[in-house]
């Protein structure tokens, strides 16, 4: 299968990305899954020169907006390195649960080359082309937790920028909250 024009976008720095677990298992309701998540961004971070604007983790998928530096990285490279090596550390985590293995498994039949598969093929991404587009995007993933009732204000939610803009609160991963700007 091809790869929907990203091969075009070797240029753009903004995007908005959207990732999700095969048949929408609720891995990331452990929060030990999610921190293996957040130790492959940190990982990665560190190798491609990326910047985090904004993400959450929720329990099926995860959304972000990244600014990338296309000489260092482009986001398909970034986002195959992130969903490969934290699915082999995640997987290994679940190895235990049964029900998640079979999924795993089962999905994984449908290509030759693997046992087990965690991702789905695919991730949505969107270029993030000004600054009206980039609060939208960030407004939206920060209220995911709070419309999917998870918490009733962004910012109590542990696996969400919202906490890094509202709190000030880097400690999970660190957000430039300089670049959005005040949002009018």
């Amino acid at each position: 299968m091809g790869r929907r024009g990203r091969t075009y976008l070797t240029d753009e720095n903004f995007f908005f990305v959207t990732t999700t677990v095969v048949k929408f298992l609720n891995v990331f309701s452990d929060p030990k899954a999610c921190d293996l998540l957040i130790d492959n961004i940190k990982f990665y971070q560190t190798k491609y020169h990326f910047t985090i604007l904004s993400y959450v983790i929720m329990p099926s998928h995860f959304h972000w907006i990244v600014e990338v530096q296309p000489k260092s990285g482009t986001i398909s490279e970034i986002m195959r390195d992130i969903k490969k090596r934290s699915a082999w550390d995640i997987m290994e985590y679940l190895q235990h649960n049964n029900l998640y293995n079979e999924v795993f498994e089962a999905e994984a039949k449908l290509y030759s080359d693997q046992d087990r598969k965690f991702w789905m093929k695919r991730f949505d991404d969107e270029v993030i082309r000004n600054q009206k587009m980039l609060w939208t995007k960030i407004k939206y993933i920060h209220n995911n937790p709070v419309k999917a009732g998870i918490v009733e204000r962004p910012e109590d939610y542990k696996y969400s920028s919202a906490r890094n803009y509202i709190n000030d609160d880097h400690s999970i991963l660190l957000v430039d909250t300089e670049i959005a700007g005040i949002e009018l």
